[in-house]
């Protein structure tokens, strides 16, 4: 038994495809079966049920696969005890940033961090939140970036920032001429939102105080992206609630408006699972992320943190 042949039953499993494993391991499909098979030989038993499309583990295949992400990972921390001892950071990393974070905070660190660490090699993926947990729990990314707390036993958070919710309002809403606004006395009429499974659409709702779907007269609408409400926010209909970064350059844009104080925020961490070693990796990370976002969001004001969980 070898750590590369846990390590082709565990992507096996993950992609439920000879092909597509044996590609993400970075060997032919050939080699990757006869690696299981030998394994399967040695254990003298099934890992796999082959005549299910796609292919699934047996009963017994599911806790070897378990104990195989388990051995595979804490051999993985093995190696990191060695660079735990120096201030370098080398490798890849696998790190999953929720859809509403993504495209304002990545593009404002990742040059300048890539810039003072050349040897770190970081893979980004957007997922929904949900799945980062998931993700995180069965070692499929290694750092995740999102909305907290989130109250899981095998995971710690590191906090970053707290990022305030604004309005975004079209000219024809009611909300447009209004200043001093309370955060509970937001209208349900007009106001339009991201698509289920988003921790913002559950944190907008939770500020509304609305458990509904909101509704404008003779359609609805719903989006997986913050720039599309923008859009039809612009196209003079009704309002939406925006993270502030989204709007960062457009401050001075009459359609946006701050809640009153205290103000909703969210807060926004560095998530990983409790049995990640490298914290070289998440101290540069947090220091070149908080160098690069607005000072307020960082300072103890008046504020209420909305929960999407």
């Amino acid at each position: 038994m070898t750590l590369q042949q846990l390590e082709y039953i565990v992507a096996l499993d993950t992609h439920r495809h000879f092909v597509t494993a044996a590609s993400h391991c970075f060997v032919t499909q050939p080699t990757l079966t006869l690696q299981v098979q030998k394994l399967e030989d040695e254990m003298n038993t099934l890992i796999f049920d082959r005549s299910r499309h796609p292919i699934v583990p047996t009963p017994t295949g599911e806790l070897i696969i378990n104990k195989a992400r388990q051995i595979l990972r804490e051999a993985h921390q093995l190696k990191e005890l060695v660079n735990l001892e120096k201030d370098t950071i080398t490798g890849s990393f696998r790190i999953a940033v929720i859809p509403t974070v993504a495209p304002y905070l990545m593009p404002r660190f990742l040059k300048s961090f890539s810039e003072k660490h050349p040897n770190t090699h970081l893979q980004i993926r957007e997922m929904e939140s949900e799945e980062i947990i998931h993700a995180l729990k069965n070692d499929f990314v290694d750092i995740g970036i999102l909305a907290t707390p989130l109250e899981e036993s095998s995971i710690r958070e590191i906090p970053l920032y707290n990022e305030p919710f604004l309005i975004y309002s079209s000219e024809n809403h009611s909300l447009y001429g209004k200043s001093n606004i309370k955060p509970d006395s937001l209208p349900l009429y007009g106001l339009w939102l991201l698509n289920q499974g988003h921790c913002f659409r559950n944190q907008v709702l939770n500020i509304c105080d609305k458990k509904k779907q909101s509704n404008n007269p003779g359609f609805s609408y719903e989006s997986g992206s913050i720039e599309t409400l923008k859009n039809m926010v612009r196209s003079n209909m009704g309002y939406t609630l925006v993270p502030e970064l989204s709007v960062i350059d457009e401050l001075d844009d009459p359609r946006v408006k701050r809640l009153e104080s205290p103000e909703p925020i969210r807060e926004i961490s560095l998530v990983v699972h409790k049995s990640f070693t490298k914290e070289s990796l998440i101290e540069k990370l947090r220091e070149e992320i908080l160098s690069n976002i607005p000072d307020h969001f960082q300072k103890g004001k008046k504020f209420i943190k909305v929960k999407w969980r």
